[in-house]
C-alpha cells in the first residue's frame, strides 16, 4: 500500500503468527545447495487438553538475532537429550510435502508444516528454569532476520 503527496511508502502484509509452548529438537545448521547457511530446529509444540495432550511438530528457520542466541543457548541441552521446554512465537507457517524414504511408510507421501521461529519467550531445561539474554528488539518482538 503506497500514500499520496511524497510520503513515505509502507508494505502492506499479513501476519499469520503461532504462540504456545512446547519441546525443542532437532537444533541444526542447514547447508543448503544455494543460499547462504542458517540455523534450524524443530518445536513439538504441545495442544489439547492437559490429560490427553497432542504435538504438532513445526520445522523451523530460527530468525531474530535473539531468537538465535537462545536456540544456541539452549543446543547443547538438546544434544544431550534434556527436555527442553520452550515458550514461542512462529511465523509464516506453511506445509511442505515429502516422501518418506525409508521404514513403514517408504514411498509414502508425508506433510512437514514449516516456519520461521521468531522468538523464545521462555525456556526450561528438566523443569529448571533458564536465565536468557535480555531482548535487544524493538517493543519485545523479535522477528528480524540477522
Amino acid at each position: 500500500m503506497s500514500q499520496q503527496s511524497g510520503q513515505s511508502t509502507k508494505s502492506a502484509f499479513f501476519d499469520l503468527t503461532v504462540d504456545g509452548v512446547g519441546y525443542l529438537n532437532r537444533v541444526r545448521a542447514v547447508k543448503p545447495k544455494k543460499g547462504a547457511e542458517f540455523l534450524a530446529c524443530t518445536v513439538a509444540a504441545m495442544r489439547g487438553n492437559v490429560g490427553d495432550l497432542g504435538y504438532t511438530k513445526f520445522d523451523c528457520r530460527v530468525s531474530g538475532a535473539d531468537a538465535k542466541k537462545i536456540v544456541q543457548l539452549l543446543e547443547a541441552d538438546v544434544t544431550a537429550e534434556r527436555t527442553v521446554l520452550v515458550g514461542f512465537r512462529i511465523a509464516d507457517i506453511y506445509p511442505e510435502t515429502f516422501v518418506f524414504e525409508k521404514g513403514e511408510k517408504k514411498g509414502q507421501t508425508g506433510v512437514s508444516l514449516k516456519g520461521r521461529l521468531l522468538r523464545i519467550k521462555f525456556a526450561r531445561v528438566n523443569g529448571e528454569p533458564v536465565s536468557l539474554p535480555t531482548p535487544t528488539s524493538v517493543n519485545g518482538e523479535d522477528d528480524t532476520d540477522a
